[in-house]
Formats: C-alpha cells, structure tokens, sequence
C-alpha cells in the first residue's frame, strides 16, 4: 500500500490483439510441451517393447537357475518321454554290447573245444557264433535296460541326477560349481553314471555273471549340440545378471511411457499393444529356433522325436510365460478401448450400466436396499473401479509363475466384482413413497 493510504492503479485490461497474442502463445506453448511428452513416451515405448522379449526370457532364465525345484520341474517330463526313452534304452545297450568282444569269446570257445579234441569242422567253425552270440547279447541286454529305463526307479534317477545337476546348468552357464551337466566341446552332456550301473548290477542279477567284467562305457547322454556355445554361454551370464533387474526396468519404463503421454489410455493401449506384439514375435522365434536345434542334432545323436521332445519339454515354460503376457496385453489394450469415445465402448459400457442397474433397482424394490453404502459406491465408482484393478494387477505380480488360465481367472473375478460393487451403487435407491405405490397399484 502506498503510504499516502491510496491503492496501487489497477491493470489495464488486455486489449483484443493482446488477448489473442496472448492465447496464442499459450497454444503454442501447450503444443510444445504436448508434443515433447508424445516424444518421450514414443522413445520409452520403443524401449519397453526392444526390451519386453529379453526381460521375458531373463525371467526365464533366472527362474531355472536361481530355483532348483523349478529346474527340475522343467526337466522332469523328459524322463517319461517314450521317444526319450528309447533312445536311451538303444544308446545304452549299443555302449554295453560294443564294449563285448565276441571274436575273442568264440576264439575261447574254440580253443575249449580243442583241447576237449572235438572235430576239427566244429572247431575251425566257431566264428561263426560270432554274429549269433552278438544278436543275443543284444536282446538280452536291451531287454535289462529297458526294464530298467521304463521303471520308476529311472525316474528317481533321473531327478535326482537332474536335480544334481543343477548345479551343472549354473556351471554349464556362469562356470560356477560342480554337476553332472558338462560341456564338451561344441555339445552338453548329462551324466547317467548311477543309471549305467543299475544296468551292469541288473545284468548280474539276471545271471550275465560276465556283466561284472564288462568295462566302464561312456556314462553320458547329449542334450545339446551347437557350434556357438561359447556365445550361449556368454549371452546367458549376461541374461542371470540383469534377470532380476531386467523386467522391473521394463516395467517401470512402460509405466513412466504411459504416464508421460499426453493420454494416459492412449498410452496404456499403446504400451498393451506393443508388448502383446513382441511376444508374438518371441513365440515365432521360439519356433524358429526349435527348428534350427532340430537341424543341428545328429539323428546319430539323438532321435529327431526324442530331440524335439527335450526341446519342447526345456522351454514349455518360457512358451507359458509368453503367452501369459499376450493374454495380459490383449486383455489390458481390450480395457483401454472400452473405458474410450468409441461407439462400440460407449455400447457396451451402456449395456453394463443397464444391466447392473436394473438388477440393482430389482433388489431395492423387493426390499434389499445398500443405503449410505450404495451411495457411496455410486459417488466414488471410479475410485472404487480403480482399487479393484489394481488389486487384479497386483495379484497377477504376486502370483508365482502365472499362467494365461491365472490370467483368466484373475480377468473373471474383477469382472465379477466390479459388476457386483454396480449392483450395490444401484440398490441404493430410496424406498417408494405411498405415491408412488399408489401409482404402481
């Protein structure tokens, strides 16, 4: 105030250039800074989708070397596989019966049989028991061993080995620790020791005393075969470091894309979408993949069926995971079309809100009134709209290994009860006055 006590003039109104100059500039400026937020959210878009696949698999990997009871989950049905064990039984038996010599045990025979001074046709004709002794031997060695490989005892074995050899997996990929997973050269190997010596032990048992003779055979079976292990191996030490950190900065760079957008929906569909497309792509690398690791095993190696069951049996978790994400992004691009303009979702918003009402308005007039609740409901829907989801939300990061059915599950049950909390916002009507019963009357 000045200090005679007289009030400082007032401004001076803009005139009517200076107005328009003035709200001008405001556009303008408005303008800017909508299209620096569209620019930042497009870069963190285009970040979150570069990374969703790599964060997908990650997670995957991290789970199957950080979780020894989730890596042996994963291997599990491999020991079951009717393929997987037949080639294990043919691949035994073939390594049993190749480590025989028949030509030195007809030789035997044939000196025996000198010295017992048979004729000399059958003598000089013992080789010829060579290719029969053989055959038998085969067929009673490949019976043992399928005995063995078909019984539950080779699925003990064969978790406990795996569940040994997971620290294996962690040496096969970090070159920590000690397993029964080892790489040789270009392929991974598992060893089979405890079950190869079941083999020799039953073979005993059955009365091939010689069995206990027979010299150690290679106790192990190939997994893999490739001529870029080294850079497996270096890709997957990089995927165990950020495997944790990975998906929660892909997660946090959607989240800030969508807040950044000048339309948060817009946003959150575009995020949807985009994810939803790059899983996609991940699955159809996923199937290029399987065929290219298919190409690379010798059928001298392993079986194209017993290969491809490994395969699809290693990465049947990753698969799932995918394609929880899709169901996720479908549904979560789905939402953001119905809570828009469009006439389809102002159609099916409408119908919802008919439907809820009108059940909420039967339970009032036969007697069953929300009150103060309902009405609180109704003042506070998308406030209350809100919670639910994100109760979904957190429920799905909560959840241990989601698959597209928990997806679905979580999807029914908000559904559920955000059309529950309608029917009570509704059932909040007052009661009839006698008017108004006068008039239905």
């Amino acid at each position: 105030m000045d200090p005679s006590g007289a009030h400082p003039p007032a401004p001076e109104p803009l005139s009517t250039a200076e107005r328009q100059e003035y709200e001008r500039l405001r556009r303008l400026a408005t303008m800017r800074h909508r299209r620096a937020r569209t620019v930042t959210a497009s870069v963190l878009l285009v970040l979150t989708f570069l990374l969703a696949p790599l964060a997908v698999v990650a997670a995957w990997v991290n789970s199957q070397i950080s979780d020894a009871d989730r890596y042996v989950q994963t291997v599990a049905p491999i020991a079951t596989s009717p393929s997987v064990r037949n080639a294990v039984t043919d691949r035994l038996t073939a390594r049993v019966v190749d480590k025989v010599d028949f030509r030195a045990l007809t030789d035997a025979l044939g000196r025996a049989l000198a010295k017992t001074e048979a004729p000399s046709a059958v003598v000089d004709n013992t080789a010829l028991l060579t290719g029969p002794l053989k055959n038998a031997m085969t067929t009673a060695v490949h019976n043992v061993v399928n005995k063995v490989v078909t019984s539950d005892q080779f699925t003990e074995a064969w978790d406990i080995a795996n569940r040994r050899a997971h620290a294996a997996v962690v040496k096969t990929l970090t070159g920590e620790g000690n397993s029964a997973v080892q790489a040789r050269g270009d392929t991974i190997v598992l060893d089979i020791g405890t079950l190869v010596d079941n083999v020799k032990k039953r073979l005993v048992d059955e009365g091939y005393q010689k069995a206990a003779a027979i010299p150690d055979v290679d106790k192990t079976v190939p997994l893999f075969t490739t001529d870029k292990l080294d850079k497996a191996q270096g890709l997957m030490r990089l995927l165990d470091v950020v495997g944790t950190w990975l998906p929660v900065t892909t997660l946090a760079l959607a989240a800030i894309a969508v807040w950044t957008a000048p339309s948060h929906r817009v946003g959150l569909m575009a995020a949807a979408i985009g994810i939803g497309v790059m899983m996609v792509v991940l699955l159809i690398g996923l199937a290029v993949m399987r065929r290219v690791y298919l190409g690379s095993v010798p059928t001298d190696v392993l079986p194209a069926d017993a290969a491809s069951t490994i395969y699809d049996t290693f990465v049947r978790f990753l698969r799932a995971s995918t394609r929880t994400l899709l169901v996720t992004a479908v549904i979560t691009a789905v939402a953001g079309y119905l809570y828009g303009p469009g006439r389809g979702a102002r159609f099916v918003r409408s119908v919802t809100a008919r439907g809820t009402g009108a059940t909420g308005r039967a339970l009032a007039r036969s007697g069953v009134r929300t009150g103060a609740t309902g009405r609180w409901l109704e003042a506070h829907r998308a406030w209350t709209t809100g919670v639910v989801i994100a109760g979904g939300a957190v429920a799905l990061v909560l959840w241990n290994y989601p698959t597209a059915a928990c997806v679905a599950l979580v999807l029914g049950i908000v559904v559920v009860v955000l059309a529950l909390l309608g029917i009570l916002a509704a059932a909040s009507a007052p009661p009839p006055t006698d008017d108004q019963i006068r008039r239905t009357t």
